[in-house]
């Protein structure tokens, strides 16, 4: 046992370590350190310190070089870093963008009186409007084969098969273009004096610099915030999209401020390039862009503690099942609820293309689930001939009065649960539309999950009562489980995931805290030998009494 302890202690030592690093790190990212002083050779000062008229000038064009032609769309003529603003603009789409093509918005911000090119002193960027993904498939009544809208229903008529049984065929799968709706814009408004010895690399690349006498001075820093445009903003393009609508937000931002972005927005485009897709990156933009910053370490923190309480809960409950010899006092019947549940949890997040941060550790608890199953059945898989054979192990007394509460509890519970389930599917059928029969199939099987889901914890807890015993449960698994299932609350409200699975969150308090006060209720009598021989107040020999 000290050697598990000692193997926790190194994890829990890691994990300390890795947040005092990180908030090291972070540290230094909103920390700049300025030029100690003004007048020195070293120092980089600000343009904007000088109040210059500036204007601020928005060109679209086929080409990030605007090669073949560029189109003013908008322009702030007496343009003010620190005013905040918000325009709304219509912008006409060339036709080879209509064709499933690209375009892009050179923002410029320059001298007043002045075009950006003629003027040597100007900065720009240059930011892509449109974006590729592949079409969300219709959604259609299984039945009548209505589609949701009366444009989308023309489309379906032209894709439906003949045999209607067979559900709705499904769109294609090639990327198309699709029309990023904002386009967010920051220029730094502090007069931040650099020292160019200490000049961060992050922001290096957006700092242009020209000599003004002795005097080194930087133009305003422009930025432009990728991490705003969210999936949930895009509109298809298609060859009848004549113009579209562009919302263009400003605002000032720090030095601090911009530099945690960049290296926010360097993140997420790392991620896609190992390969999340973008609307695995949308749920990632959506915790730092629909948040301040104070919420952001705060979910950081929270984050850090999921990560660590999802691996002692996985660590114990695994060790609990692995040393486990007899299911005396475990619902069998609550174990394979659970398997099943965990596996339809994880197809319907996969069917409606939950994030990978959802996914991910939904998979992983399906597999341990099966690995329950096969040790609360006994169940033996031996191979002959390439063919799998499965023997089950036989039940002791104890374990078949444990097996007949359990079954009676199930019996009860059938009554409400079944005509609940074959009810709300029927509904479901008739009255919702869906992308197909096999994602109406999912969704009712996860709605009586989500749903009726802790009714199937009441075996266990029926086996408590007619025990009058807890003792037999995983309570280290199910206190870091607890934890996490509180932290799973607070993740409701940040992560994007469809609102069953968000309910489902705040289901399963109620679960843990009828167990706990089934804890309460049934203390451990440490003086009583349990079924194993074996009293808590004897020292085992060979063994130390240290857990």
């Amino acid at each position: 046992m000290f050697l598990k302890t000692s193997f926790t202690t190194l994890i829990v030592g890691v994990f300390v370590v890795y947040v005092l690093h990180t908030c090291w790190v972070m540290y230094g990212i909103v920390y700049t350190k300025p030029c100690d002083s003004p007048k020195g050779d070293n120092c980089i000062t600000p343009f904007l310190a000088g109040n210059p008229k500036l204007q601020l000038s928005i060109y679209t064009a086929l080409r990030p070089n605007a090669e073949g032609g560029h189109t003013l769309i908008h322009k702030e003529e007496d343009f003010d870093v620190n005013s905040k603003f918000e325009r709304i603009v219509n912008v006409s789409l060339p036709k080879k963008t209509r064709n499933n093509g690209t375009l892009y918005a050179l923002i410029f911000v320059h001298q007043a009186g002045f075009t950006p090119w003629q003027d040597p002193r100007q900065v720009h960027l240059v930011a892509q409007l449109t974006t590729y993904m592949v079409p969300k498939p219709p959604e259609i009544s299984l039945i009548s084969g209505e589609d949701k809208t009366q444009g989308q229903k023309e489309e379906a008529q032209q894709r439906k098969r003949p045999d209607a049984r067979d559900g709705p065929s499904s769109t294609s799968d090639h990327p198309a273009c699709h029309w990023r709706t904002r386009l967010t814009l920051n220029v730094v408004g502090d007069h931040f004096v650099f020292d160019r010895e200490y000049l961060p690399s992050d922001v290096h690349r957006y700092l242009r610099v020209f000599q003004n006498g002795k005097k080194m001075v930087y133009l305003p820093l422009l930025f432009v915030d990728e991490l705003s445009n969210r999936v949930k903003d895009l509109v298809e393009v298609n060859s009848t999209s004549m113009e579209l609508p562009l919302t263009i937000s400003y605002d000032a931002i720090s030095l601090g401020r911009l530099r945690f972005w960049i290296h926010m927005q360097d993140a997420v485009f790392s991620l896609q390039q190992f390969g999340f897709t973008e609307k695995d990156a949308d749920e990632i933009k959506g915790i730092f862009v629909d948040t301040n910053l104070y919420f952001l370490a705060l979910t950081f923190f929270v984050a850090a503690f999921h990560l660590l309480f999802d691996f002692l809960a996985f660590k114990n409950d695994i060790s609990f099942w692995k040393q486990k010899k007899s299911m005396v006092g475990m619902s069998s019947k609550a174990v394979l609820w659970r398997c099943f549940s965990t596996i339809v949890i994880f197809l319907y997040l996969f069917d409606e293309q939950t994030s990978l941060l959802v996914l991910i550790p939904a998979g992983i608890g399906s597999i341990i689930e099966v690995w329950k199953v096969k040790k609360a059945f006994k169940i033996q898989v031996s191979w002959k001939g390439g063919k799998p054979t499965f023997l089950f192990g036989k039940l002791d007394e104890s374990e078949r009065r444990t097996e007949e509460y359990d079954t009676l509890a199930m019996k009860y519970l059938s009554y409400l649960l079944y005509p609940l389930c074959i009810g709300g599917a029927v509904y479901a059928l008739i009255f919702l539309r869906y992308k197909s029969w096999y994602s109406w199939l999912i969704n009712s099987l996860v709605n009586g999950v989500y749903a009726f889901g802790f009714l199937f914890m009441l075996p266990q807890l029926f086996v408590n009562y007619k025990l009058k015993s807890v003792a037999h449960l995983p309570w280290k698994a199910f206190m870091y489980k607890a934890f996490n299932t509180f932290i799973d609350d607070v993740f409701a409200f940040i992560i994007t995931m469809p609102t069953s699975h968000r309910l489902a969150c705040f289901r399963d308090d109620v679960v843990f805290l009828v167990y706990l006060y089934q804890r309460w209720l049934y203390p451990v009598d440490k003086t009583r030998v349990n079924e194993y021989g074996v009293s808590y107040d004897e020292k085992p020999k060979g063994k130390s009494h240290k857990d």
